[in-house]
């Protein structure tokens, strides 16, 4: 692993570091928020996705998140979207291949040699950071924005019992059945819609739903309303009677604005679940 950067902030360090990945196949960068808390014992663990054509930084210099993580003594990891380099797959469209890797693993080609988003964040850098920083991952939690709130999602609940509480800012909710989802699944998945399943979180949450609390939001004035598909999720979780708080924010659209606005709820309502 190597360090690019450290700087204080609010009391603890944020960091950003890179490593040779096994499953992308190339070196990769993440972010990292370590609270003031763990110079003395591991902390819990908030991970934050981003969406299209963001990179570890965008979370991680515009959320407005480390203040608040640094009041609930929690970490805040900010991985990349999707591998890169010039070996790397990609497409002149913005939302397929670099900076749009979909948390899935890539079967076909020309994505599968380091389209592997899924693996990379449930399995190598999650054993990364246990090794290497004070953090608990006993206790962690996930969140993430439009496509990363889709990634959040559908983690948070093929995953069970890894995350204690899961929320998600304008996520993409329905994939197999928007324009952002179809063609995506379709170029790293292939054409059978059967594999598809576990990468949507409406069909997740019929089928299974989340053993733990979920907390939406999303802007009334959101320019991408049509291709989330919000209602198919809320209907979902209303049927299972799912433990969730869907809320529409008058007035707010798809920005980093929005996200800001909001992240220290967001916080608050994992640090609860991490604490609890």
């Amino acid at each position: 692993m190597k360090t690019i950067s450290e700087n204080a902030c609010f009391g603890g360090k944020q960091g950003v570091y890179s490593h040779a990945s096994e499953v992308c196949g190339g070196e990769m960068t993440f972010g990292l928020f370590m609270p003031a808390e763990a110079e003395n014992d591991p902390v819990p663990v908030l991970w934050f996705l981003s969406g299209l054509t963001c990179t570890h930084e965008n979370a991680m210099v515009k959320a407005g998140a480390q203040n608040w993580a640094a009041e609930q003594g929690i970490a805040l990891i900010f991985p990349d979207t999707s591998p890169r380099g010039t070996g790397v797959a990609n497409d002149e469209a913005y939302d397929l291949g670099q900076g749009a890797g979909f948390y899935v693993d890539a079967t076909e080609a020309p994505w599968s040699p380091h389209f592997k988003m899924w693996s990379y964040l449930a399995d190598e850098l999650p054993t990364l950071i246990e090794d290497q920083f004070e953090v608990d991952m006993e206790r962690q939690s996930i969140t993430g924005h439009s496509m990363g709130g889709h990634g959040a999602l559908t983690l948070a609940m093929n995953l069970e019992g890894r995350f204690r509480s899961v929320s998600a800012f304008a996520p993409i909710c329905n994939p197999t059945a928007s324009d952002w989802g179809r063609k995506q699944l379709g170029a790293y998945l292939g054409n059978d819609e059967s594999t598809w399943t576990k990468h949507d979180a409406a069909l997740l949450m019929k089928d299974k739903g989340f053993d733990g609390p979920v907390l939406i939001d999303t802007g009334t004035d959101d320019q991408f309303l049509d291709l989330l598909k919000l209602e198919t999720l809320a209907e979902a979780a209303t049927k299972r009677r799912q433990q969730m708080n869907f809320r529409m924010q008058p007035g707010y659209d798809h920005s980093y604005f929005f996200i800001s606005t909001f992240m220290e709820d967001h916080v608050t309502f994992h640090a609860e679940a991490l604490y609890a």
